[in-house]
């Protein structure tokens, strides 16, 4: 077995989005839980009950909550390919697109099914990543109206990802006059307006009025405790449901300033140490193929120094013996490798509700 444990605390992933949910609610907005660090498990789904709907990037994790029992509202987070369209109409889930041809495959897809597909439109608002230019707005909305087959249920945009791009009042303000504009230009009622992700928390809960956002995505906020614009903690939720436990497999004591002639790392690095004379090195068995280590919190008396695909290299205040293990704690990058490497068993604690 592994060295290598991912312990998941459901009770407190639970109490985190119960708590968001509330939060939001006294803003007149819903929360779609966001599933797709957690490679949609249907154990963690399970816990996020409080939430209007669940989210994910992958198709693959809405088919395996799907097969697993989940029947409430999903949302495609990542635009569909065409090849995919077929999938994503039967899998139930409403989908976040910005194509033409996407859309026209996942009209034929819902036509030859016997359904209707709901869609929701994404804004450009200024991080550059996914999303509708304003000048093109009008023809996709129109292109979906003129399709029996799609429904528009939903606008929304999406901030911080790429570029850091912060929500603010005037972004938001921004996707809110599109709304109204696209409601009286076409004589339409947009039921779903998505806000945005976990960044926007700060706004969410601020003095500007939120307009006609109704609906947030919410992942890193529930399942880590923070926001992601500073990784700073949300009062009042848990900020280790996640916690990382590895094994030490070497600890000596070693310079800490490599000799020779130094080139680029396996990674195309070229680190700079500073020489701190010896140190207690202890190397951990894990790796950048399973944790992001500068996304790893450690505990006291132990230092993060680099690592490899498969060593965790730390300073550490002293000796410690080859199979003994320290917990860390992830943020959203390290949480997201480990629980995609296939070498990090996950252990997930029950929330006491099922």
């Amino acid at each position: 077995m592994s060295g290598l444990r991912l312990d998941i605390d459901l009770g407190k992933v639970h109490e985190n989005a119960t708590e968001l949910v509330r939060r939001c609610a006294g803003r007149g907005m819903t929360v779609t839980a966001v599933t797709k660090v957690a490679l949609g498990d249907p154990r963690l789904a399970s816990s996020l009950g409080a939430a209007a709907g669940l989210g994910d990037s992958r198709i693959e994790n809405i088919e395996r909550m799907r097969a697993a029992g989940s029947s409430g509202p999903m949302l495609l987070l990542r635009t569909p390919s065409p090849n995919q369209a077929d999938r994503v109409v039967a899998s139930g889930a409403m989908s976040v697109n910005t194509e033409g041809a996407t859309l026209a495959a996942l009209a034929g897809a819902a036509r030859s099914q016997g359904r209707v597909h709901d869609v929701m439109l994404m804004v450009e608002l200024g991080d550059l990543r996914e999303g509708l230019m304003p000048a093109r707005i009008d023809g996709i909305v129109r292109l979906v109206l003129d399709l029996p087959d799609l429904r528009l249920r939903g606008l929304g945009a999406n901030l911080a990802c790429r570029n850091g791009i912060e929500p603010s009042a005037a972004n938001m303000g921004e996707l809110s006059a599109i709304v109204d504009e696209v409601e009286a230009r076409f004589g339409i009622e947009i039921e779903t307006v998505s806000g945005g992700n976990s960044a926007n928390l700060d706004w969410a809960f601020g003095p500007d009025d939120p307009g006609r956002i109704n609906d947030l995505r919410l992942g890193e906020s529930i399942l880590l405790g923070t926001e992601p614009l500073r990784r700073r903690p949300i009062e009042g939720l848990h900020l280790d449901a996640f916690t990382l436990t590895a094994e030490v497999i070497e600890s000596q004591c070693k310079p800490s300033k490599p000799w020779g002639t130094a080139g680029q790392n396996a990674f195309a690095e070229t680190p700079t140490v500073t020489d701190r004379g010896e140190v207690w090195q202890t190397i951990f068995a894990a790796g950048r193929q399973d944790i992001d280590p500068s996304d790893l919190r450690a505990p006291d008396g132990l230092e993060i120094l680099s690592a490899s695909s498969d060593h965790l290299v730390t300073a550490t205040d002293r000796r410690m013996e080859p199979g003994e293990s320290v917990r860390f704690v992830p943020g959203y990058s390290a949480l997201l490798r480990a629980m995609t490497s296939p070498f990090v068993v996950k252990d997930f604690a029950p929330d006491g509700l099922n």
